[in-house]
This record gives C-alpha cells, sequence and structure tokens, in this order.
C-alpha cells in the first residue's frame, strides 16, 4: 500500500463517519508562540481554547509538520525525521473516547489490515477510564494494554495550550528488531512501533506544560504518521525505505554515487540529504525563506546541512535543485503547491546554495585548521570565539560547526559562543532604541474595568460627540489638563483611528465648552482602550467633560489613500512574485506608505517599473473597495489574507480590493481606487536576509514627486538645449562626446608624460650601481602616479619620488624597480619619513606607494627626507 493510498483510505473512512475533510494549513502557523507547525492540531487550537467556532464538530486533514528538536538526530536513526505527515481526526466537543478508540482499532485491523495480535495499547497511568474502553469495549486483551507516565502519554504542544492525557497504538515489528517483552513498547521500543497517538484534549496547559484547568470542551485530537504507517504496511526496514523517503534516498545516493546499506557514514549522509530535501522544499512552498532568524534559520541550517553531507559524500556540482525536483516528483500529486510553485523552489534553492558554496571551502578551512590547533593543544573544546566566527562571517549555523567539532572528537565552547551573540544583538538592540513613553498600564486597566472599552465610529464618522472618562498626564491618572499640557485624554466613543496594522494613527481637535486640545497620535493603550494623545491649546479639559471630536479630514484622507495602496501593492508583489512576498511589516502614512515583504533577491529595474505602471493602473481602474466583517471561517475559504501574529476571534473585518485583492484588515480606506489618484513607486532596497522593502507616494504626494522629476527633467533638457522628451538622446551624444574626449586627452597625457619621463631620466642620479629619480611636479595625485609607473617602466633598476602641492595639500609618490624590491628595499618604507613630514597616512607595496598630508608647505622638505632614505637604501 503506497502513501497516496494510506492518505486516502484513512480520509475515506473518517469522511464516511461525518468528518468533514480539510486541507493540510501551512507550515508557518497563525500562531506567534510556535516556529513551525509541529502537529495536526495547530491550525484547530481557536477551536480547542473556545476562541472561535469551528466549521464543522469533526474534522480530518493530512498534515504537513515540522520539527526542530529532531535535527541532531536525523541521519544518526532510521526513525527520525524533520517533516513528516501526520493523517488526523479530530473531534471538537462531539464524540471523545470511546468513538476515537473504537474508530481508530478498526481502521487499523480492517482498513489497513493489521493483525490484531501484533498491536498494543498505551493509556496514561491514571486514566482508568481509557483502559477500560480499550479492554471492554474495544476488545484489547488486558496485557495488551500497558500504563505509562507523563513522559510518554501526557500529550501537549510543548507551549502553553491545550493539552491532555493520551493513548498511542505500537505495532509489534517482528524479531529482526530486538527480542519481545511482556510490557511490549515499555521494554522495546526499537521493537515495538507508536504508529498512532489519540490525544484526549481536555485540559489547558501553562508555559510549564502543566494542567491548569480544563477547556470549554472536551475533544479529539489524534495523529497517525505517514511514514511509519507506509513502513509497516510496505514491509520496509526502517522509514526510509518506504515510497516516498526510499525515492528520496535512492536520488542522494545516484547524485554522490554511492550504495545505501554499505557504510553507516554513507547511510548518515543519504538519511540527511532524503529528509532535509523533503524539509526545504515544503518550507520554500510555503513561503520560509532562507535567513539568519527564526524559521529562516531553521531552513538555512538544513539546506547548508544537506548540501555539506553532499560534499562529504563527495559531490562538487548543486545538490539541493536534485533533491527538490525529486520532492516535487513524489508527492506533487498529494501538495499540489510543491507543482505550482516548483520553479520558485528551484530558484530559492540554487540560490542559497550558490551563496553557501561561495563560502564553505574557506570555512570549513579555518574550522580545520582551528580543530587542530585545538587538538593539537591538547585542548577538549573549541573556542566559542572560532564558532562565532564562522557564524558572523561565513554563515556557518552553530549546530553545523558543533556536528564537525563532535566528529573530531571536540566540544565547542558554547558559553563563550553564546556571550559573543548576546553582544552582538545586544549591540543591534541599542542601535535601534528610540525614545519610548513611559507605560500606561498599570493605569490603564483599571479605567478599562471600569468603563469597558472604547467604541470606534471611526468608519462612518470624522465628528462625534463624547465623554471623557479619563485623563493620564506623565502615566499617572489625572483630573485635568489645563493649557500648554500634553496628556492622554480617553474618551468613551471616538472616531479616531488608533494605530495598527501598520497605519499611523489619526489626528485632529477634541473640544469641550471649557477647552480645546490638539490631538497630535492616537494609539491604543490596552486592547479596546484608546489613547489621543493631546496639546491642549486654550482652557482646561477635564475628567467627565462632554467634547466634540473632529478627525483632521485630510489626514484621514491621506492615511486612507495609502492604506488602499498598501493593499494594492501587497497583491501586485505577490502576482509578480510569488505566492512567498508576504507582507512582513508596514508603515502607512498620510501620502505614502512603505512596505516590507519576503523575497531572496533585489528586484530589477524593470521589475520595479512594472510595479509601479500596475499599482497606477488598478488606482485608475476605479475598482470598488468594500469592507465588511464576516466569520473568521468565511473569510478563511475565500481566501482574505490573515496578519501573521494577530489573534482573531469568531468574526473579523474583511477588505476587499476589486475581484483580486481581500485581506483581514480594521484599517481605513478608500471607497474606490481611483481616489488614491497619483501612485508612484519610489525606492526597493534590501532591509534584512530575504527581507525587501518597497517605498511608494500617493495622492498629492505622490503627484508631487513627479512634478519634480518634471521640473527636474525641464532644466536638464534646458541645459542640453533640448526638449524633455530628446534629452536623453542629446545626454548620450554628449557623453559619447565626452567620452571621445576623455581619450584622446589621455593620450596626449601619456604622450606628455613619455616626455617627461625622458627629461626627468637624463636628470636621474646614480646612487650605488642604480639611479634615482626626485622631482615636483604640478600635477594631480593621479598624473603623479602614471608619471612614476611610466620611469620606473624606463629604468633598469632605480628609485623615483615625486610630490605636488596644491589646495592646502600634497602627496608623495615612490616606486621602486623590480630587482631592488627583491634585495629589500621598499617604496613603503623609502615613503615613511616624507609622509610623517606632510602629517599624513600613506599605504602601498613594496613597488609603489602613495602618501597625502596637510602640510604642503613642507613638500619640499618631505621630498628630500624620502629622498635621503632612498640613498641610504641604495648605499647600504
Amino acid at each position: 500500500m503506497d502513501s497516496n493510498e494510506i492518505r486516502e483510505r484513512f480520509l475515506a473512512y473518517f469522511e464516511e463517519r461525518g468528518h468533514q475533510r480539510l486541507p493540510s494549513s501551512s507550515l508557518v502557523p497563525n500562531d506567534p508562540t510556535l516556529l513551525l507547525t509541529n502537529a495536526g492540531m495547530n491550525q484547530f487550537k481557536p477551536y480547542f481554547l473556545g476562541e472561535q467556532s469551528p466549521p464543522s464538530a469533526r474534522a480530518i486533514t493530512v498534515q504537513k509538520c515540522f520539527r526542530t528538536t529532531d535535527i541532531d538526530e536525523v541521519g544518526k536513526t532510521s526513525r527520525h525525521l524533520t517533516f513528516f505527515e501526520m493523517l488526523g481526526n479530530f473531534s471538537f466537543g462531539d464524540y471523545y473516547k470511546s468513538a476515537a478508540a473504537a474508530w481508530a482499532w478498526e481502521l487499523v485491523t480492517e482498513g489497513y489490515g493489521l493483525d490484531p495480535d501484533r498491536l498494543w495499547v498505551t493509556v496514561f497511568e491514571t486514566d482508568q477510564e481509557a483502559r477500560d474502553i480499550w479492554q471492554d469495549e474495544v476488545g484489547v486483551r488486558p496485557e495488551r494494554v500497558i500504563d505509562r507516565g507523563r513522559k510518554d502519554n501526557f500529550w501537549s504542544m510543548g507551549v502553553a495550550g491545550p493539552c491532555g492525557p493520551c493513548s498511542e497504538i505500537f505495532v509489534d515489528l517482528g524479531e529482526a528488531f530486538g527480542a519481545s517483552s511482556d510490557q511490549g513498547p515499555a521494554g522495546n521500543e526499537d521493537r515495538y512501533l507508536e504508529i498512532w497517538n489519540l490525544v484526549f484534549m481536555q485540559n489547558q496547559c501553562n508555559a510549564a506544560i502543566e494542567p491548569v484547568e480544563e477547556l470549554p470542551r472536551k475533544n479529539i485530537d489524534t495523529g497517525a504518521g505517514v511514514e511509519r504507517l507506509a513502513m509497516v504496511l510496505q514491509g520496509a526496514a526502517s522509514i526510509y525505505e518506504t515510497d516516498t523517503l526510499g525515492g528520496m534516498v535512492a536520488r542522494a545516493a545516484e547524485l554522490v554515487e554511492k550504495s545505501y546499506g554499505s557504510d553507516p557514514r554513507v547511510d548518515r549522509g543519504l538519511r540527511i540529504m532524503a529528509d532535509h530535501g523533503r524539509s526545504l522544499s515544503f518550507l520554500i512552498a510555503d513561503g520560509v525563506l532562507p535567513s539568519n532568524e527564526g524559521r529562516g534559520y531553521v531552513l538555512r541550517r538544513i539546506m547548508r546541512r544537506a548540501v555539506r553531507q553532499a560534499r562529504l559524500l563527495g559531490r562538487e556540482s548543486p545538490t539541493l535543485v536534485h533533491l527538490v525536483d525529486q520532492t516535487v516528483d513524489l508527492m506533487g500529486k498529494a501538495y499540489p503547491e510543491l507543482l505550482e510553485r516548483r520553479d520558485f523552489l528551484v530558484e530559492v534553492a540554487t540560490w542559497e546554495e550558490e551563496r553557501f558554496s561561495a563560502t564553505l571551502r574557506q570555512g570549513l578551512t579555518l574550522l580545520d585548521q582551528e580543530i587542530g590547533a585545538t587538538r593539537s593543544g591538547g585542548g577538549k573544546a573549541l573556542p566559542g570565539s572560532v564558532a562565532f566566527k564562522l557564524h558572523d562571517t561565513f554563515g556557518f549555523p552553530i549546530d553545523i560547526t558543533m556536528e564537525i567539532a563532535s566528529e573530531a572528537g571536540l566540544d565547542v565552547d558554547a558559553a563563550e559562543f553564546e556571550s559573543l551573540m548576546s553582544e552582538q544583538r545586544e549591540r543591534a538592540r541599542a542601535a535601534r532604541t528610540t525614545d519610548i513613553d513611559s507605560s500606561v498600564t498599570d493605569v490603564a486597566e483599571p479605567i478599562l474595568a471600569e468603563h469597558g472599552g472604547t467604541e470606534f465610529l471611526g468608519y462612518e464618522h470624522l465628528a462625534t460627540s463624547a465623554r471623557v472618562i479619563a485623563i493620564l498626564k506623565g502615566g499617572l491618572a489625572a483630573v485635568v489638563a489645563g493649557e500648554g499640557d500634553t496628556a492622554e485624554i480617553v474618551l468613551d466613543r471616538t472616531v479616531f483611528y488608533a494605530e495598527g496594522g501598520g497605519q499611523v494613527g489619526d489626528r485632529g481637535l477634541i473640544q469641550s465648552a471649557s477647552g480645546s486640545a490638539e490631538v497630535i497620535d492616537t494609539h491604543r493603550i490596552l486592547p479596546g482602550l484608546t489613547g489621543h494623545r493631546v496639546t491642549v491649546n486654550a482652557g482646561e479639559i477635564r475628567v467627565g467633560d462632554e467634547v466634540e471630536g473632529a478627525v483632521d479630514p485630510d489626514w484621514r484622507e491621506g492615511s486612507q489613500k495609502a492604506h488602499t495602496a498598501t493593499h494594492i501593492v501587497h497583491w501586485i508583489l505577490r502576482d509578480r512574485l510569488g505566492e512567498h512576498a508576504k507582507q512582513a511589516g508596514s508603515l502607512v502614512e498620510p501620502g505614502r506608505l512603505r512596505f516590507d515583504f519576503n523575497h531572496f533577491e533585489a528586484l530589477n529595474d524593470d521589475q520595479v517599473a512594472d510595479i509601479s505602471s500596475e499599482l497606477q493602473h488598478r488606482v485608475f481602474s476605479d475598482d470598488g473597495v468594500r469592507a465588511y466583517e464576516t466569520s473568521y471561517e468565511y473569510a478563511r475559504s475565500i481566501g482574505a489574507m490573515a496578519i501573521f501574529g494577530e489573534k482573531y476571534g469568531d468574526f473579523v473585518r474583511v477588505v476587499e480590493v476589486g475581484e483580486y485583492s481581500k485581506e483581514l484588515c480594521g484599517g481605513t480606506h478608500v471607497p474606490h481606487t481611483s481616489r488614491i489618484g497619483v501612485s508612484v513607486i519610489t525606492a526597493e532596497g534590501s532591509v534584512g536576509a530575504n527581507l525587501r522593502r518597497v517605498e511608494a507616494l500617493v495622492g498629492r504626494d505622490g503627484l508631487g514627486h513627479l512634478e519634480r522629476r518634471a521640473a527636474a527633467l525641464e532644466k536638464i533638457a534646458g541645459a542640453l538645449k533640448s526638449t524633455p522628451d530628446e534629452a536623453y538622446e542629446r545626454l548620450e551624444k554628449l557623453l559619447e562626446t565626452h567620452r571621445d574626449m576623455e581619450r584622446r586627452i589621455g593620450e596626449i597625457e601619456r604622450k606628455d608624460a613619455e616626455r617627461e619621463a625622458v627629461t626627468l631620466l637624463e636628470n636621474a642620479v646614480d646612487v650605488g650601481g642604480a639611479r634615482l629619480v626626485v622631482a615636483r611636479r604640478d600635477l594631480d595625485v593621479d598624473g603623479l602616479r602614471s608619471l612614476a609607473q611610466a620611469l620606473r617602466s624606463k629604468l633598469d633598476s632605480g628609485v623615483v619620488v615625486l610630490g605636488r602641492a596644491g589646495e592646502g595639500k600634497a602627496n608623495l609618490v615612490v616606486a621602486v624597480t623590480k630587482d631592488l624590491v627583491e634585495r629589500g628595499i621598499s617604496a613603503k618604507d623609502v615613503l615613511a619619513p616624507g609622509s610623517s613630514l606632510l602629517g599624513g597616512g600613506g599605504g602601498g607595496k613594496p613597488d609603489l606607494a602613495i602618501s597625502g598630508g596637510p602640510n604642503a608647505d613642507r613638500i619640499d622638505e618631505a621630498l628630500e627626507a624620502s629622498a635621503r632614505l632612498a640613498r641610504s637604501a641604495l648605499t647600504g
């Protein structure tokens, strides 16, 4: 039974039992507590916690999973993987232990045809209910149901969140895998392989993975590994000999021209290449790009680990692209995103391998030298400073350095490495530090508790009446804000948009019968509580006052134009560059936007021009912009993009631009794209590893930008005595004329230099069998260098010392013929005394050195000082 059949049989079985078939979620979870999706239940966490309502009470998935904890173990054993597939059936407050156990047993024994006599079941040691169900309802022999402790049979995500006791189904693989045990898996886990874990999700765990309370309802979360089922059902000796992973191993073996099963060292390398080849393909397909942080670092680490193994096994040619192709060929049917993004996967893999290959040899050379030095000195650990240099200069993940050191019998001074990394992070943090107002959280929480959140009316209105419920000054509660005061005013309702989703806060006025205040910023003091940062410009405003709040309409309109343009830019980038070009940060201000996105290379001029042109085209298309509230599930079902890390309830706000852009967004927008007006991309650049930024101006700011460009072009055209349309062609002709004149002048200067050299050579002095030329000439430093080189080329053996002075600066140039350099006479040494007199520095090579300094009035002394040293060297 191949892996495709294993997946489909599972899905069909539970579909017949009322489960809704749902797609695998991305390996990038919408959960800031997780780096990568590591279980089938991750996407359902809001349902288990009661934060959202599920689309169906029963669900089934085949989930892509990645577990970073096993990276170092991959290759060492025949069971560990980073990427794997998890079959799962889920109940959100519907059926519970009895049905889950009965269905799992029926599918395993009848659906997959496994002999019940080969099966064992484990239960959590205090879960008597589960034990009774397996024995009395399912019919498992009592001696085949084993109690195990918290480490084995209590499941959590590894972080705070849903958790609960679990039962696991094991298969006896037979004598070839070790001795039997009357305790089954508790006695020998090499022989007894876990194939299915049934989690009874009933608790909420804290960060210490301790159950602290019960969930709103009892749930079922099961997980059966496709690779492990394939191993059992295909009679394979390991998961690396099943259809998909076996195909990856076979391709890796072809690439390095080695056989699997003949050499443990080779087998380890082939397993690493096979697993990591699959993993990197799926990570890239889900939008992860190599970087030095977070999930990008995980990707870079496995990519470089795979490349290194290929190099160790003798392959010098590109490797990753072939592993990507094999992954797509083997798994593209089950995961169409691999087929759809094949070219992109190949491009990223090729790009990263080329970058790493450029430094791999240098890094390995340094590492080999340092390992040799440590061992010869009797050391047991490689210095952390070496590991840090390899990481910082050569891009070696610390894990690779530790792995290579371990192979040489050495540890790595991890404490020193981490200390150096901490210092680097602190320097980066200090460079980013800005002045931040003191927190008002402690004062604000009681306000929220007493009055509730601030009602926002700003989507429909720009002005409203309201009541002042609190005033904060200097982080403390106050009763009144008087003229000249800067304070935070909290209203019971507001039309001012609080900074969020990249959009800056609104500005405007708050007025009462006794005073007036200018709103200079609006922000969220706490979730649900809006703060209006104001300067009181007349009278006073008190707690309890009835006020009128009015947003500056020009400020709001400018922000709306920029925000809608940001959504369009996001769509264009993903359309032009690929689905991976997702938002990684944004700033929306009146008239301008800044948008950060994931991409692995710079955009060329044609791409930037195309994006800018498409932006303007979409704006002038006058597409409608529609915002509405709907259920989170419906929003996701229509493809609305969510912001990573944001928490969403059952109802969300969707902003649609035309028929193409759909995003979950709480910002303000124009009603039609044509209201944006002129829109132009003004900049594109890098802001980090595989992180790009575009900037744009819109509306009046965009028009002003184009007007300034047009005015500059008019001036250029006027200076060229041309029209703007013909200015470029005219400039090209002038530049060609200029280049031709430079060539002619260069030829004249060369001939002049040759004539000058002849004259100077006639006046050269014989010193110790060589010739010495000393002269001062009115040339720039490049001319002086050219003259010195011309003189040297005409000398069989000699030293040239030339100087110039002018415009408050002087220079010396010394040239030495090759035979004298071999005798130990260096141009840098000859230059030194003269350079010191000029008050500057110098540098160069033994045959040619140049210096400069501000003491132009001492040029003659400097020339004589260097000439004196030259004479001494020639006669010494």
